[in-house]
């Protein structure tokens, strides 16, 4: 039955996922009304809040904008990064909404920050679990248990849920921050606004099943675990 389940979360997050690209697809094709690029709104909304450290950068790809608190950057996509839209101005403003957080010790992206380097260990050790146990029974008797094996894998998975489940206040509280800027700021008409808004509440879906794919999938191995599953 959990198998079951993971797998409508994977169908579910490929359909969030397309409706997410149509909409940026879509909402890049009006242009904004102040004719502002989203760099530009990026750096204006920086400034508005006195961060002056953050330098905004156009990356490769597509949806490939984030923050990166290290390096001080906000990373924007070309499409974004040089465009006039409704889309542009959202992403633009969510990613600088991080950069708040940052500046303001926003508790969540806090915490969320500490757990990467766990986060990164995890991945790599389940991926060595996995492969092991691709390889067969025999590879991993010789260096652990099956019970043993399952056991850390319940382990990561609790480390990704944690890490997901922080993510989703962290992402929410910055198109929060970005659609009421981009309102007061008077970026954004009151229908651009309607646009900004639903391609970042279409973006939010997308975390909230990643966090509840992954809180199924930990549930999944504790009942292999427990020798509760009916797979």
């Amino acid at each position: 039955m959990l198998f079951i389940i993971i797998i409508g979360f994977m169908i579910a997050s490929w359909v969030v996922s397309k409706r997410l690209k149509n909409k940026f697809k879509k909402y890049s094709q009006t242009p904004l009304s102040s004719n502002l690029s989203g760099n530009e709104i990026a750096q204006l909304m920086l400034r508005d809040n006195a961060i002056l450290d953050v330098q905004v950068i156009s990356v490769e790809g597509q949806l490939t904008d984030h923050y990166n608190p290290e390096q001080k950057t906000v990373n924007l996509s070309a499409d974004v990064f040089h465009g006039r839209s409704a889309a542009a101005a959202a992403v633009a403003a969510h990613e600088c909404g991080h950069a708040v957080q940052h500046l303001t010790g926003y508790k969540y992206l806090t915490l969320r920050s500490a757990m990467v380097p766990v986060q990164n260990i995890s991945s790599k050790v389940i991926n060595f679990i996995f492969l092991a146990m691709f390889f067969g029974s025999m590879f991993m008797n010789n260096l652990f248990s099956m019970e043993s094996s399952i056991l850390v894998i319940i382990a990561c998975y609790t480390i990704f849920t944690l890490f997901a489940f922080l993510t989703l206040p962290v992402e929410y509280d910055a198109s929060k921050r970005a659609l009421a800027w981009i309102q007061s700021r008077n970026i954004v008409t009151e229908s651009e606004h309607a646009m900004a808004k639903d391609a970042l509440d279409t973006a939010a879906q997308t975390y909230l099943i990643a966090a509840l794919s992954s809180l199924a999938t930990l549930f999944y191995w504790v009942m292999i675990y427990l020798g509760g599953s009916r797979d």
